[in-house]
């Protein structure tokens, strides 16, 4: 079976050329299309991020390259890209994690985001995973990246939020949400749930 994921030489053009799956509104592939044509037409297609956590609970944050077509030099999630056509999302997210930071580790499906022109018409499908080694960023993927608290990066996004990326702002508030969510599930004292 051939080798998933970019060769390291791929150029701007070559990337563009890639082909992904294009969805109607219910998910389902209609096409498969360029890149390149798929994000200028604003057609609906799919992608994984990666929250990946070290020991101390911090999270993974990635400043992506300034040669990236979509959201140069923005901060985003730990690692991010796309599905390839026929590609499970898990194999995506297994896939860009060892593409993006060298690494493989767990990683756990924990909430899905419909497509919108705030996360470039994409299906998203968010991963979270916990390491206890140091990434290795890509330098054709990644400009820098760093962990930080929680309570940083909430007083990050509140400081700075053109500083980062869409779909990773929306993405944070909707796991910290949920994380909120079962941890007062939790509390409830079973007689009353």
């Amino acid at each position: 079976m051939p080798k998933r994921g970019r060769k390291r030489k791929d150029s701007p053009e070559r990337i563009a050329r890639e082909r992904l799956e294009v969805l109607d509104d219910l998910g389902q592939v209609i096409a498969i299309l360029p890149r390149g044509l798929i994000h200028q037409q604003r057609l609906r297609h799919r992608a994984v991020h990666i929250f990946l956590f070290d020991s101390r609970g911090r999270l993974y944050l990635q400043k992506r390259a300034q040669t990236k077509d979509e959201n140069p030099g923005l901060w985003d999630s730990s690692a991010a890209g796309h599905v390839e056509p026929g590609e499970p999302p898990t194999v995506a997210a297994r896939r860009e994690l060892q593409e993006e930071l060298g690494l493989v580790c767990n990683l756990e499906e924990v909430l899905h985001l419909e497509p919108s022109p705030e996360t470039g018409w994409e299906f998203v499908t968010l991963f979270v995973g916990f390491t206890s080694r140091e990434p290795k960023p890509d330098p054709l993927e990644v400009e820098k990246g760093r962990f930080v608290s929680p309570e940083e990066l909430e007083r990050l996004l509140l400081q700075r939020p053109e500083e980062f990326t869409t779909t990773l702002k929306i993405l944070w508030r909707l796991f910290s949400e949920r994380k909120k969510r079962n941890s007062n599930k939790r509390r409830v004292p079973s007689d009353y749930s």
